[in-house]
């Protein structure tokens, strides 16, 4: 099965899955994400002012999102620069940002694990610069299902369990450390 379909489920899949005080979970793939780092770190010297959390940000060089989603089995398990405009943000726990690549419907999950970095709500329509692992999980049709009713029964998504009809790929970056600023 060709990754292209599924990708686009998860382009316009609105939330990840629920949030949960464990560590940063391993994907089917075998690759566990790095924790992220308790502290808020001071902004590294190349970076633009804004705020900043867990490590920071060191690499210099950005992923586009829609690289990272053409082909995320080249990229798992390694650790990725990603930039993009803030579209959502986890109204429990602050624990995950969905960033908006540069196509329509493109949007890449950032993650981080529950209570070590906290994103405010009111970070939707900014700038964030992340820095994290990317992690691949191939859902079967049984957790897709799941996974869609627990999205429209925690965040009110539209798409209804009984319309799915094959399973989904989530790509996320799982974070070590992101900036939020007003502007790119």
């Amino acid at each position: 099965m060709s990754l292209v379909r599924p990708l686009l489920i998860v382009a316009l899949a609105t939330a990840a899955m629920a949030c949960d005080s464990s560590k940063a979970s391993s994907t089917k793939s075998g690759t566990s994400a790095a924790p992220a780092q308790a502290a808020t770190a001071a902004a590294p010297a190349q970076a633009a002012p804004g705020q900043s959390f867990g490590a920071g940000v060191k690499l210099t060089e950005s992923t586009p999102i829609a690289t990272l989603l053409a082909d995320p089995k080249a990229h798992v398990g390694k650790t990725v620069r990603v930039e993009g405009q803030v579209v959502d943000v986890c109204p429990k726990r602050g624990c995950w940002m969905d960033l908006a690549g540069d196509a329509p419907g493109q949007k890449l999950r950032f993650k981080v694990v529950d209570g070590e970095m906290v994103f405010p709500v009111d970070a939707k329509g900014k700038h964030a610069v992340v820095e994290g692992v990317v992690a691949v999980n191939e859902l079967s049709l049984e957790e897709t299902k799941e996974y869609v009713a627990y999205q429209q029964k925690e965040y009110g998504a539209e798409k209804d369990p009984a319309s799915v009809t094959e399973p989904m790929v989530i790509v996320r970056v799982d974070g070590t450390g992101a900036q939020l600023r007003d502007r790119k």
